[in-house]
Formats: structure tokens, sequence, C-alpha cells
């Protein structure tokens, strides 16, 4: 059958929030080895030099290294050629969305399990709130302090504040209605707490909510960002700027060239839309986050 391959950088949608905690980083192979960080860059040394002295050599151990392979994620849909002719609206750039929202639903499933998994972080890095301190009581609980514990705690950990957070639609619906955010903002020309506002009271410059839901084989909805509220450091850089070998809680390692969408026929009367994917979501320095 004859293909005819068009790349494109893939559509986003803004209810997934996995590439903020998770930024792509493009790699050369589909497997490899990239740094775990650690707190090595934390010390310090004697840098004074004598006249005619030697210089202060250092001598830095191998550094620790995490394992990754890139994982094929692909969807396709058929199109008949009479369904085509017979359509009101472009059937083909339907299929792409669809396509295209499939694989990157999974992406973000499966970057909401990483990162709301308390096994994958330190003890000292996970604070689970029960009772009076739960943010839906209004009077007793105090959101502001719990986060500012919390950025407290990766700023004695890795010297840095976490500059992202990312919270779970049913979070976002506790703190809107939250008695002690609330009065932060009673003199905002808005009124009404929005995540705008949210990164002007936790001081963090990017907040995001998890919006997006997800459906069982049953037909049963299910959010797939929980009661959470995610803080993290990542690198805020440009797309063609990152690196994996940077400090930060986590990468998505992706091949380059990917993702691309392309199209074929099938028996002069299909035409296939597929969308195709291929990467490793990695948690790299789970110091560098906090999960509430």
């Amino acid at each position: 059958a004859a293909s005819d391959v068009y790349k494109r950088q893939g559509y986003t949608n803004a209810e997934f929030v996995a590439e903020v905690l998770f930024p792509t980083v493009s790699v050369d192979k589909e497997g490899g080895k990239i740094p775990k960080f650690g707190k090595e860059h934390f010390k310090i040394y004697r840098t004074s030099r004598a006249i005619r002295a030697k210089s202060n050599r250092i001598y830095s151990e191998a550094p620790n290294t995490i394992p990754y392979a890139c994982d094929e994620h692909d969807l396709e849909e058929p199109i008949d050629y009479r369904e085509k002719a017979e359509s009101m609206f472009p059937i083909e750039a339907a299929a792409t969305f669809r396509v295209t929202e499939g694989v990157q639903l999974g992406r973000e499933k499966a970057a909401a399990d990483l990162a709301q998994d308390a096994a994958n972080y330190d003890a000292s890095h996970v604070e689970t709130l029960t009772g009076t301190d739960q943010w839906t009581d209004y009077e007793n609980s105090n959101p502001i302090t719990v986060v500012d514990d919390a950025k407290e705690t990766i700023r004695q950990t890795i010297g840095r504040r976490p500059n992202v957070m990312v919270i779970g639609a049913s979070t976002f619906k506790a703190l809107k209605e939250h008695l002690k955010l609330l009065e932060k903002i009673k003199y905002s020309q808005k009124g009404v707490l929005t995540v705008d506002l949210l990164k002007v009271i936790f001081d963090i410059p990017t907040v995001a909510v998890g919006e997006a839901i997800y459906m069982d084989d049953d037909g049963t909805v299910y959010d797939i960002w929980g009661d959470v509220c995610i803080l993290a450091y990542v690198p805020q850089r440009k797309p063609n700027e990152r690196t994996p070998y940077e400090p930060a809680y986590g990468y998505t390692l992706r091949r380059k060239g990917y993702p691309f969408v392309d199209r074929y026929d099938q028996q002069k009367k299909l035409t296939i839309i597929r969308y195709t994917d291929n990467y490793a979501i990695k948690i790299v320095c789970a110091d560098a986050a906090f999960l509430i």
C-alpha cells in the first residue's frame, strides 16, 4: 500500500498537565542511561590558590545513572472511502484528533500514576492530610502553611524552591472555597480564586490543574489526577534547549522524530490514520518534589 507520511508535533490539550511535571527531552536512542541527580554539587571546596601553586583539582565520582527504555505507543483508525464521500465534516481531521488524544491520554495517565505514588518519594517528602488538616475543613486547615512547609523541605534538600504545582480537580475545587485563600484575594478585582491567583498566593510560577478523566472497560469515569497537590522543581527551558543532564524532578524522554501522524491506504477502500509516539517517563530526582 502506498504510504504518505507527514510529521507533526502532536496536538496539545489544556487539560493534560504531564508536560508540566515531566517536560519532554529528545534522545537519540530508544534505550540508554541518564544521570540520577544527588547532592554532590553542594560540596564546598577549597578554592584559594597561592602564587605559583598548583591549581585545586577535584575528583568527581562517577555519576549514578538511571536506565531508560522508550516504548512505542500508537493508535490508528480506518476510514472507508464511502464514509469520506458522505461525511459532512473533515472526517480525516476528526480521526487524527481521536488517535492523537488517545495516545496522549495514555501518557497523562502513566505520568499521573508515577507522580501520585507515595512509594516514589522519600517519607519526608510526603504528607497525608487527615482530620481537621484536610483542606475541605475551611475553618481549621491552612493550605498556605502546608505548602510553605513543603516548599521549605524541597529547598533544604536540593537548594532550590519548587517552581511547579500540579493539583487535581477536586483539590482545586476545595481551594477555591477555602476561607484563608479567599481572605488573601478579597481586594482583588476578580474576587474569585483563579489559577493565576493561586500562583500569587503560593508564590509558585506555574500552577496546573489536572482536569483529565478516563473511562474503564465498564464505562465508569475516573479522575486521572486525584485529591493531590504535587510541588516540584522543573527547569523552565524552551523545548529545543532541554537536556536530561540538568537536575529536575523528572523528564519524558522522547526519541527524536516523534510523535508523528501518518496515513496509508489499505485495499484501495480504506484510509488508515495513525498516530505514533515513542517515550519513557522517568523521575530523576525524587527529592526535587513533595507529594501532599
